[in-house]
C-alpha cells in the first residue's frame, strides 16, 4: 500500500504564514498555491499560507494531510512537447474552518507579518448582505467576513499604518479589486464602523483588480489509481490543471519587486489597467471558442481538441484570429499573436477533454460578448464585413434551428431568444434573408441593429444558405 501524503513522511519547508486565502476550491490550489511554492522555491519570498473555507461544507479538509498536496500540470509546452509535471506543494500550511473556528479566524488577524490576502469564491462571492453584522459569527458573505477580518485588525494593531495589506481577489467579475473594496466600505457603513477605520482602509491597504486563466481540472477521479502508484503515495487532494497560466494584476509597480517577479519565469503581470488583457482573452480565448462551436459541431466534431485536429476547423480558427480579431485589440500586434498562439496550443491539450456542447451554452449571448466588439471593430476599420465572423454568426444561426441534417440539437438560452426561433422556424426553408434580417435586428440583444453594417446582412445570409444546402464543411472560408 502506497503512504500517505503528509509532512511526516514527506518531510519539507515550513513558511511563516504571510498569506491568508479564501477559498479551499482547486483553482486556487493549483494556481495560486502552486505560484506561491514556486516563488518559495526560487525566490526568497518566503511565504505560507492559511486558507480560509468560507462556506460551510463537510468536505474533507486538507489539513489531513498536513497542507500538502500534489498538482499535476499537463499539457503543451513552448518546445510542442506534451508534458505532465507532478509537484508537492509545500505553500500551504492549514485550513481554518471559518463555521467552526471563527475565533481562531480572527486571531489570525493579529499575526505581524501578514502581508497579503487572496480569494476565490466564485463569481456570486463579491456580494453585499444588508442582514450580515460585525457580531455575527461568521457574517454570511465573503467581503462581510473579510470587512470584520480586517476591523479586529486594524484594533488590534490601533490603525497602524503599515499593518494594511495587499489584497488581491481572484474571483472572475470586472475590477474584482474596486468591487471588493466597495462592499468592505459598505460593510464599514452599515455596521457604523468609524471614521478612522475607513480611512485605514482607504489609505493603508492595496487592493488589485486580476485577470486569471489557467484551466484547472481538478481531482482526476479516473486517473487516480494510476496516478496514485505512478507517484508512489496516496493523495486526497491531487489536483491537475493545464500548463499554461496566466495572472495579470492591476497594482503599484512596487508589487512587482514585492513578488520577487524579476527572479521566476511565471507569467504574472503588473499592470496599470487590465482592461487590455481582459479584451485580449475575451476576444481571441473566448471569440475563439464561440466562433468554434457552430461550425465545428456542425461539421460532426463533439470536442476542441477534436476540433483543433482537424486541419479545416485549425486553420479557420487561426485566420479568424489572425486576420479579423488581433487588428481589432489594442495591445501590440506581437504580444497578442504570441497569446493567440498559446490558445491554439491549449485547444489541443490531450488532457483536456471541452465539450463543445457545454461552450455553446448561451452562444447568442456569447456572441454578443465575445465577438460582435470584433465584428463591429473590423467592418469599421475595413469598411467590409469580417468574413470568418460572419460565416460563425451563419453557422450559429443555422446551430440555433434546433437540428442539422437530421440531428437534433439541444439548444440552451434564455427563453425569449428560443422563442424567437421557434417563430422563425418555417423562414430556414422558405426565406434565410428575412431570417438573417430578423435576427440581426434584435436590437434588444445586440443593442443595435446589425443590418446597418454594410454588407452584413448579405453575406450572412450568403454563407447560411450554402450551410444550409449540404455540408457546412464545404463552404468554410479558407483564405
Amino acid at each position: 500500500m502506497n503512504k500517505q501524503l503528509n509532512r511526516t513522511n514527506f518531510p519539507g519547508p515550513v513558511y511563516p504564514e504571510k498569506i491568508i486565502q479564501f477559498g479551499e476550491g482547486n483553482f486556487l490550489r493549483a494556481f495560486v498555491d502552486w505560484i506561491i511554492d514556486i516563488l518559495n522555491e526560487k525566490t526568497d519570498f518566503n511565504s505560507g499560507v492559511t486558507i480560509v473555507r468560507p462556506i460551510d461544507t463537510h468536505q474533507p479538509s486538507i489539513n489531513e494531510q498536513d497542507g500538502l498536496y500534489t498538482t499535476i500540470i499537463r499539457g503543451i509546452n513552448e518546445q510542442g512537447e506534451t508534458i505532465a509535471t507532478p509537484r508537492i506543494i509545500y505553500s500551504v500550511n492549514q485550513e481554518i474552518l471559518i463555521y467552526k473556528q471563527y475565533q481562531q479566524f480572527l486571531k489570525s488577524a493579529e499575526n505581524p507579518d501578514l502581508e497579503f490576502i487572496f480569494s476565490n469564491t466564485t463569481e456570486a462571492g463579491i456580494s453585499f448582505n444588508n442582514n450580515d453584522k460585525l457580531t455575527d459569527t461568521p457574517p454570511s458573505s465573503f467581503p462581510a467576513k473579510l470587512t470584520a477580518f480586517l476591523h479586529h485588525r486594524f484594533q488590534f494593531f490601533k490603525g497602524e499604518k503599515n499593518r494594511g495589506l495587499i489584497i488581491i481577489p481572484c474571483e472572475l467579475i470586472d475590477y474584482n479589486g474596486d468591487k471588493l473594496k466597495e462592499l468592505i466600505l459598505k460593510y464599514a457603513k452599515l455596521w457604523q464602523l468609524n471614521d478612522d477605520f475607513i480611512t485605514w482602509i482607504n489609505e493603508h491597504n492595496t487592493f488589485c483588480s486580476t485577470l486569471v486563466d489557467r484551466i484547472v481540472t481538478g481531482y482526476p477521479k479516473d486517473e487516480a489509481l494510476q496516478i496514485a502508484n505512478d507517484l508512489g503515495y496516496q493523495d486526497r487532494f491531487l489536483d491537475t490543471g493545464e500548463y499554461f497560466h496566466l495572472f495579470v494584476i492591476q497594482g503599484p509597480n512596487w508589487l512587482k519587486q514585492k513578488l520577487k517577479l524579476d527572479q521566476v519565469d511565471l507569467n504574472i503581470l503588473v499592470v496599470e489597467d487590465i482592461k487590455p488583457y481582459k479584451e485580449r482573452k475575451v476576444g481571441i480565448l473566448n471569440g475563439a471558442h464561440t466562433a468554434m462551436v457552430p461550425v465545428a459541431y456542425l461539421s460532426g466534431l463533439r470536442t476542441v481538441g477534436e476540433s483543433m485536429n482537424d486541419p479545416q476547423i485549425a486553420t479557420f480558427i487561426k485566420n479568424l484570429l489572425n486576420q479579423e480579431v488581433i487588428p481589432t485589440l489594442s495591445l501590440d500586434k506581437e504580444e497578442l499573436e504570441k497569446f493567440a498562439d498559446e490558445v491554439l496550443k491549449r485547444f489541443k491539450n490531450p488532457f483536456i477533454k471541452h465539450e463543445l456542447m457545454s461552450i455553446a451554452l448561451n452562444s447568442l449571448t456569447k456572441f454578443k460578448t465575445r465577438l460582435l466588439p470584433q465584428l463591429l471593430t473590423y467592418s469599421q476599420k475595413f469598411k467590409k464585413p469580417p468574413t470568418y465572423i460572419s460565416f460563425s454568426l451563419a453557422a450559429l444561426i443555422a446551430f440555433y434551428q434546433g437540428e442539422y441534417q437530421g440531428q437534433a440539437i439541444e439548444l440552451t438560452d434564455d427563453a425569449h431568444l428560443l422563442d424567437k426561433f421557434k417563430q422563425w422556424q418555417p423562414l430556414y426553408k422558405n426565406d434565410c434573408k428575412t431570417l438573417v434580417t430578423n435576427i440581426l435586428g434584435l436590437s434588444e440583444h445586440w443593442d443595435r441593429n446589425l443590418n446597418e453594417i454594410v454588407g452584413l446582412t448579405e453575406l450572412v445570409t450568403e454563407y447560411l444558405e450554402k450551410i444550409l444546402s449540404s455540408d457546412i464543411k464545404l463552404y468554410i472560408p479558407k483564405n
